[in-house]
C-alpha cells in the first residue's frame, strides 16, 4: 500500500497552474481509449535509471482497467521492470492516477511493484511542453498525442530495489502524458535533459489508423532552447523531416526555415527492459526501453548551401529513450 500523504499547498508549489491543470484524467467512459501517466529520471549519485509507467485501458469490447510498471537500469547490473495491477478504475480526487499499488499526482508519485517502490516528490518552474501541437492535445483530434506537464521536473526523495535503499536529490527526468485510441503501429521516443533548463523531446511514429499506417515515420520534435520552443509548429517540421526506427539505434531529422535538427540514439541491449502493450482493440506490441540510452544531438543551420553546426549535445547514459514495434 502506498506511504505518506501530501497536503494542498504542496500540490499546487510544485508545478505551474498551467501544467498541472494537464494531469486529470482525460477519459469520459468512451471506449476504445489508452490513457497514460509516466515519469523517467536519472539519479545522479549512482547512475540508476528510473521508469514508472502509469496506464488506463478502456477496451473495445469490455470493461476499463489500470494497471502499470516500474523498471529500473542500474549502470552495473541488468535492467528489471515489475508490473502493478490490473484493476478496476476508481475515482482517485486529487492524484491524476491511483491504484492500490502506484499513486501520481502533481507534486509527487509513490509505489511499488515486486522488490522495487518509490516514494518521491518532484518539481518543475518550466511551462509544460508539447511535442505534438497544441492543438492536438487539446482538441483530441489525432489518433494520439503527447505532452509533457513537467519537462524538466527535479525528483527527491527515495528508490528501494530489494535491500537497496537510494535516496533521491536533485534527479533529473520528466513527467509525460499520452491520450488518444491506442499505441502506434511503431515508435521511437527520446528525452533528452540538456541542462541548464533546456530540454529535446522526440517522438518518431507510425499510426495504426488505416492509410496512415502506410506513411513512414512522422518524427515530432520539441527542442526547448533558452527557454523558447522549436519549431513552431512540430508538425510542419515534422512533415519536412524524416525518421529510421529500428533496435538498437535510430535516427530522426525535422526541418523548419534554414534550421535542421538531427538526432541519433542508441538503446543498448544490456541495459533495456522489453515490455508488452495491449491495445483497446486487443492487438499488443513490444516497447523496449532503456534509461541509460545514448543520444547524439546536432542543430544545423543552412548558410549558402553548407549546414554549419550551431549546437551540438552529447548524452553517455543519461537519455530516456524507446522502440515500439509490432
Amino acid at each position: 500500500m502506498l506511504p505518506g500523504a501530501m497536503t494542498e499547498g504542496v500540490l499546487r508549489a510544485a508545478l505551474r497552474p498551467d501544467a498541472a491543470e494537464l494531469g486529470p484524467s482525460r477519459w469520459r467512459g468512451q471506449p476504445g481509449r489508452l490513457e497514460v501517466w509516466y515519469a523517467t529520471l536519472t539519479d545522479p549519485a549512482s547512475g540508476v535509471g528510473v521508469w514508472v509507467h502509469h496506464e488506463l485501458v478502456a477496451p473495445i469490447s469490455g470493461p476499463a482497467y489500470v494497471h502499470g510498471w516500474a523498471a529500473a537500469f542500474p549502470p552495473d547490473g541488468a535492467a528489471e521492470f515489475w508490473r502493478f495491477g490490473p484493476q478496476a478504475p476508481a475515482p482517485s480526487g486529487a492524484a491524476w492516477f491511483e491504484t492500490a499499488d502506484a499513486r501520481l499526482d502533481a507534486s509527487s508519485m509513490r509505489g511499488s511493484a515486486g522488490p522495487m517502490s518509490w516514494d518521491l516528490q518532484y518539481a518543475d518552474s518550466g511551462a509544460p511542453l508539447y511535442t505534438f501541437p497544441r492543438w492536438a492535445w487539446e482538441k483530441e483530434s489525432l489518433p494520439a498525442a503527447q505532452v509533457l506537464p513537467a519537462p524538466t521536473a527535479r525528483f527527491s526523495g527515495t528508490l528501494r530495489l530489494g535491500e537497496r535503499v537510494l535516496p533521491i536529490a536533485g534527479a533529473p527526468g520528466s513527467v509525460a502524458r499520452i491520450y488518444g485510441h491506442g499505441n502506434a503501429k511503431r515508435w521511437a521516443w527520446l528525452h533528452a535533459d540538456l541542462g541548464g533548463g533546456d530540454v529535446l523531446e522526440v517522438v518518431a511514429a507510425v499510426s495504426k489508423r488505416p492509410g496512415m499506417n502506410r506513411l513512414p515515420p512522422l518524427p515530432l520534435m520539441r527542442l526547448r532552447l533558452d527557454g523558447v520552443d522549436h519549431p513552431r509548429d512540430p508538425l510542419l517540421s515534422a512533415l519536412a523531416g524524416s525518421a529510421k526506427v529500428a533496435l538498437p539505434r535510430w535516427k530522426a531529422e525535422a526541418r523548419w526555415g534554414l534550421t535542421r535538427l538531427r538526432v541519433e540514439v542508441a538503446v543498448p541491449p544490456s541495459s533495456s527492459v522489453a515490455v508488452e502493450y495491449t491495445d483497446p482493440d486487443g492487438e499488443t506490441c513490444v516497447c523496449t526501453n532503456s534509461e541509460r540510452a545514448s543520444a547524439w544531438i546536432t542543430l544545423q543551420r543552412l548558410a549558402g548551401r553548407r549546414w554549419r553546426t550551431e549546437r551540438e549535445w552529447t548524452l553517455d547514459g543519461t537519455a530516456h529513450a524507446e522502440v515500439g514495434l509490432r
